[in-house]
Formats: structure tokens, C-alpha cells, sequence
């Protein structure tokens, strides 16, 4: 393993983002966890613990400010939006996006410079599956996702030359799933598409069910730890079964294939 860093961790309140801040700890990592409401932050036994809003440039100003000097950040922190595209609230759309995707560009526009002027420094988006691929329903987060790949890709090509990497982790299902708390049914005629949908993860999954979060926070300390990492980490069979058939298929294939394997006939 290389020397241990310190590294800022976005949305470090729950599931995957406090599983790669207790990963990262165990694997002895300095870590600064963070999150809107800190209180969900008191039992993680880490370096610091800040306040942090993404949507914020003064809120992540401040928290980068009071980190201390940063060899690494992930960008975790994200919300969800579902609910068909034909009637979704285009001010959620909007909030989705600010999160989890202009909440990145935020973290990465504190920390670039001064890692620029140093010569090294790491960025980490977690990223999905919806990333690389719009799923029903799900369209306004996988938006949100596509986008925060191409930013990630950019940065990839604009930083590198300067000792700046960039990885983009993509999840498939983890457990326990993300807090739905904004979801808009939309009309009625999509009740069917919704049942069909929801009905999908098991077979995605598979018997064992989700793998748990940790699988994720070991993803992104092997991505710390490991200069040669890849651009883009896929983690969980799922991801890598649906991301291998989207490199080798065409889109008609593709759906083709999805539609027979999940038993959709919307």
C-alpha cells in the first residue's frame, strides 16, 4: 500500500458514502467525513468530521477550507429522482442535478488548484451504473449520472497532465438502496411500468440479493491505493454483467436481450 492520505468524503451520512468512510479508516487513511447534517456523523470513528453542503460553494469553500491539506476526494453525496420524464418537476430535475452533478464540479473546483501547483492529488465520483445506461423511470438520476461522467472524463483528459488522477466508480444495486424521499408517480398509465420495473432487481441481483456497501468503499481505497486504476470501476456482477452487454451489443440488441431477461412487456 502506498503512505496512507487524507481524503474528504461527500455524503459520508449513510450507506455507501459511511462504508467508504469506515473502509478507508480501516485501511489507515486520514479521513475528513461529511455530510449536510453532521449529527449522522457523531458515531463514525474518522479523522474529522465537517458540515457540508454541495450545493454550496460557500459551504464547500469552508469545508475544504478547515480539511487541511487534501491528497484525495470522494464524491459521494447524491440524492435520487424518479418518476417518468413526461410529467417530472423540472425544479427537482434541477436539484438532482446540482447535487449530483454540479456538487462534484463544486469539490473539484476548491481542491484542482492547489493540487495542480503540487503535482498529485485524486478525485473519485461515485458514479452508477445509470451512468452508462438510462433505465424507465429513473431517467432524471441517470441524467444526472451521464453528466457527472462526462465531467469526469474531461477532468480525466484536462488533469492528468498534471499529476491529477480521476476514477469513476460505477455501482450497480448495493444494499440497503438509496433513500427515495422525492419520487413522482406521474400519471396513472405508468402504474404498470412501475410494477414491471420494480420487479427487475431480483433478477439483477441474483439469489444472493445486493451485496452490501462495503464492496464499494473497497473499490474506491483500492482506487486510492492503486496508481494504475482504470478510469471507470465497475463494482457489484450486476454492473459488470450490464455494462459488459452494453460495450458488446447494439442498442436494439441490447434491449432486446433486457427485455427477454427481466420479463418486460411495457
Amino acid at each position: 500500500m502506498l503512505s496512507p492520505v487524507r481524503v474528504l468524503v461527500a455524503g459520508a451520512g449513510r450507506s455507501i458514502g459511511r462504508s467508504i468512510a469506515e473502509v478507508l479508516t480501516e485501511r489507515g487513511h486520514d479521513v475528513v467525513a461529511t455530510a449536510r447534517d453532521v449529527a449522522a456523523l457523531q458515531d463514525l470513528k474518522v479523522e474529522r468530521i465537517l458540515s457540508l453542503d454541495v450545493r454550496s460553494a460557500e459551504s464547500v469553500a469552508a469545508a475544504v477550507g478547515a480539511a487541511g491539506e487534501l491528497d484525495a476526494v470522494v464524491n459521494n453525496a447524491g440524492v435520487t429522482g424518479r418518476g417518468p420524464l413526461e410529467s417530472f418537476p423540472l425544479e427537482e430535475f434541477v436539484r438532482v442535478l446540482d447535487v449530483n452533478t454540479l456538487g462534484p464540479l463544486r469539490l473539484a473546483q476548491a481542491v484542482v488548484p492547489r493540487w495542480r501547483e503540487r503535482g498529485s492529488g485524486v478525485l473519485v465520483n461515485v458514479s452508477s451504473v445509470q451512468g452508462r445506461i438510462g433505465t424507465p423511470l429513473e431517467g432524471v438520476y441517470a441524467a444526472s449520472k451521464h453528466a457527472l461522467e462526462a465531467l469526469s472524463e474531461t477532468l480525466h483528459f484536462e488533469l492528468g497532465h498534471f499529476g491529477i488522477r480521476v476514477v469513476i466508480i460505477e455501482p450497480g444495486y448495493i444494499a440497503p438502496g438509496m433513500q427515495h424521499t422525492a419520487d413522482h408517480a406521474g400519471p396513472d398509465v405508468y402504474q404498470e411500468l412501475s410494477a414491471q420495473w420494480d420487479a427487475t432487481v431480483d433478477t439483477l441481483t441474483g439469489p444472493g440479493g445486493r451485496p452490501g456497501p462495503e464492496v464499494v468503499g473497497h473499490a474506491v481505497a483500492d482506487a486510492l491505493e492503486v496508481p494504475s486504476t482504470p478510469l471507470r470501476v465497475e463494482v457489484g456482477k450486476d454492473a459488470a454483467m450490464v455494462l459488459g452487454l452494453r460495450r458488446t451489443m447494439s442498442d436494439a440488441e441490447l434491449e432486446a436481450t433486457m427485455r427477454q431477461a427481466l420479463g418486460l412487456t411495457w
